[in-house]
């Protein structure tokens, strides 16, 4: 059993998204505020990327706000945006060294002046960076993300640039917030919830799921890897049969 996991370790996903669950729980279980967990998550998202890279992922999206998260406290989400500006200030330097492509993506009109020229310029200097991309989703929701992809193309075929006929899925896919990045092969979720709450609706039609029961900011090296381990033992048949993905191989 031990020599068939190393043999198929090197099924790689190339595009791995998180839904980084649990920071909350993490720190009301040590009696802190919630913000002490997202603080703490920072260093589970380097060794995500840091096991990501090492693996030979391509693309690492990140859950990190959601467009619902709006409704949470006041305060909460005022340290969660002063998190998010004093991390992007903090992190970039590193991403470019070593490089890695920052995007952010979601509906970013929200945030306060000073965060949104951050990240414009996050993203501008590590733009030509090819080795791996990181992608944030701050203020993202799944449907939001669907409904911008329609409007695009509704204002296409209203200004005569496209036909109806030219409308298809890969036509919405391209619209879509994640662009070239594509669908995410592996979909992590920690916190032991099950469900992928408003995240990537699209793109997850045939993604393979992970749940952790763990708290994301105990979620580390050893963690990330049995995820990926996880993943390269599954066979994903997409509608075919397991005979027919043997015939092939």
């Amino acid at each position: 059993m031990v020599k068939q996991k190393s043999a198929q370790a090197a099924v790689v996903p190339r595009h791995v998204a998180i839904i980084m669950d649990g920071n909350n729980r993490w720190a009301k279980k040590r009696f802190l505020p919630g913000i002490a967990g997202h603080k703490a998550g920072v260093d589970a998202v380097r060794a995500a990327i840091e096991v990501c890279v090492e693996a030979g992922v391509e693309v690492l999206t990140l859950f990190a706000f959601s467009s619902e998260n709006w409704r949470r406290p006041e305060d909460e989400v005022s340290a969660l945006m002063e998190l998010f500006l004093l991390s992007l200030k903090r992190e970039v330097n590193k991403l470019d060294k070593n490089g890695i492509c920052l995007k952010i993506i979601g509906e970013r009109t929200r945030f306060h002046a000073e965060l949104q020229k951050e990240i414009e310029q996050a993203e501008q200097r590590t733009a030509d960076n090819c080795k791996f991309t990181l992608q944030i989703a701050a203020n993202y929701g799944g449907r939001w993300d669907i409904t911008q992809a329609a409007r695009q193309i509704a204002l296409q075929l209203q200004q005569g640039h496209l036909q109806l006929s030219e409308i298809n899925e890969e036509l919405l896919s391209q619209h879509l917030a994640t662009g070239r990045a594509g669908e995410p092969d592996l979909l992590i979720r920690t916190g032991g919830e099950h469900r992928i709450s408003n995240f990537l609706l699209w793109q997850l039609a045939y993604t393979e799921l992970y749940f952790s029961d763990l708290f994301w900011p105990d979620f580390k090296h050893q963690a990330m890897r049995d995820a990926l381990e996880d993943f390269a033992l599954r066979q994903r048949r997409f509608g075919k049969t397991s005979d027919q993905i043997a015939a092939e191989h």
